[in-house]
This record gives structure tokens, sequence and C-alpha cells, in this order.
């Protein structure tokens, strides 16, 4: 097999540690094994509690676990995969809290990305989004990052496994300045259908995310009707929403926190259905 065909595989969307499937979003406390001469950082993590971010895989197949500190001050810059604030570990370096806590593996994982370039008016609808739901405690399993007009770093997030995604951009449609929306994409017709009206919309990532592998199975986009939007050859630079825009944050905001309910409900309706089970006593 060629290295492209190696790069081509996945890797496992939970691995076993104890008997308990661990995957994104599963609590885990840090048992570092002890290596030879020591290790300051194994030192400073033993005992903590961390959150798995990723599940990675290298070209031999070795498989290590990327965490984020639970208590972490920066632990939003590790969610987004910003250097010094994740941890690789193999799976027996962890220990799973508890098998709730550790995440089955039927447990959904929801990614919300904010869309948009801040310096172009109301194109900075998405980022500003995302950086108020960044903000808010969510449920587990729900990522959020702000990915501005980092294009190809959204289309290889959505190639992680994710059960669904929620796209925030600001998106003309033709209805009144700050009127919110949300649509379900319906697959590579839509991709080729919507008009390409700024440098980085939805509809392109998700061709792009398309031509590198797959897609979640259910993708939202939550779009806000702009009045202002700049295109990236205007030579004006506007970091303002205009009023009726940034009037809309806070509904929107509310409009991705139920979808996520929506989104989630099956799984949480499954759960709690084991947790209502009788206990066996034969």
């Amino acid at each position: 097999m060629s290295a492209w065909e190696e790069l081509a595989g996945r890797p496992p969307r939970t691995v076993a540690v104890g008997g308990v499937h661990v995957g994104r979003g599963s609590v885990v406390r840090l048992r570092p094994r002890r290596r030879a001469g020591g290790d300051v950082f194994d030192l400073a993590l033993a005992g903590r509690v961390a959150v798995v971010e990723s599940i990675e895989q290298d070209l031999e197949g070795g498989v290590q676990l990327a965490v984020v500190l639970d208590e972490d001050p920066g632990r939003e810059l590790g969610v987004g995969r910003q250097p010094g604030h994740r941890f690789f570990f193999s799976a027996e370096e962890l220990e799973p809290l508890s098998a709730a806590a550790a995440g089955a593996p039927d447990a959904p994982s929801v990614l919300v990305a904010g869309i948009g370039n801040v310096l172009l008016a109301d194109d900075g609808f998405g980022v500003a989004v995302a950086q108020r739901l960044a903000q808010r405690e969510l449920p587990a399993g729900v990522k959020v990052a702000d990915y501005g007009i980092r294009g190809m770093d959204l289309a290889y997030e959505l190639q992680e496994d994710y059960d669904a995604a929620i796209l925030v951009d600001a998106v003309p449609r033709g209805a009144a300045p700050g009127t919110l929306f949300a649509l379900e994409h319906g697959g590579p017709a839509d991709e080729e259908a919507v008009l390409d009206v700024h440098a980085m919309t939805p509809v392109r990532v998700l061709a792009l995310a398309r031509a590198l592998g797959t897609l979640p199975a259910r993708i939202l986009v939550v779009g806000c009707e702009p009045a202002v939007l700049l295109g990236a050859d205007d030579a004006e630079i506007e970091m303002e929403l205009s009023p009726p825009v940034r009037a809309a944050l806070p509904a929107a905001v509310e409009l991705v926190e139920r979808l996520l309910g929506e989104l989630l409900a099956p799984a949480a309706a499954a759960r709690a259905a084991g947790d209502d089970e009788p206990e066996d006593r034969s």
C-alpha cells in the first residue's frame, strides 16, 4: 500500500480502554507511563482530568489520543488545535472516569463552525456567533470554532467523523437585513446550485470537503441576511457589523443552541431510556 493510500485511512472513532469506549468528548484521567529519564510534562500532568479532543493515527497504524486539560485556562486554544494546549497519550495512559463520562460509541459529535471575514462588514457574522457560543456552556460532544477564511482547515476538520455540522455565515437570500434562517444541506446538487457570493462560502467548503473524502451525515447552515457585504476586492475595510446584523446575534446564538438540542435529542433519549431500564437482579 502506498503512503497516499495509507493517508486515506481514517483513525478509529473510539478506542477501548478497560472495556470502555473512549472517543471525542470523553472525560479521562491522565496516567502517563514512567519513561526512562523521566519527563517533566508527565509529572505535571499525572492525575489531571482531561477531555479527549481527537484520535490520531500515524502511517504505521499507531493510535494516540489528543486531549485538552479540563482546568487549562487556554482550553479553547487546545480545542482549536493550537500548540501548547493539546497533549498526546496512548490509550493505556488514560483512565475513563466513568462509562457515562467516557461517552458511548453512539454519542454524537457536532461541529459548529463560524465562517467569514471580520474585515468585510457583515461577512463577519459567522465569526461573531462562534465567539459568543464559545463562551457558553454547550452539551458534551459539541465543538465550536471560528474558522474565519480558513476554508482548507475547515474542509479537513469535516473529515473527522462528526455526526453533524452547523456552518454559520452571512448569506444573502434577498430577505430583510438581519433575517435569520436555517437550511439543511442537500448534497452535491446544492453545492453546484448556490451562487458563490464571497471568498469562502459554506458551499465552497462543502464541495472541497467532499472532494477530500466524506461529509457528516447532517449539515445545517445558519445564515443571516447581510445589510453590508463587501467583497475581497473592495478597497474598504469595515470591521463592524451593520446594526440589523449585530442585533440578530443573540437570536442567532439561540437558534444554533436549539438546533444542537434537536441534533443531540435522539442520543439523549436513548441514554435516558437505558438509565430507566430495571436492574437485572437475577
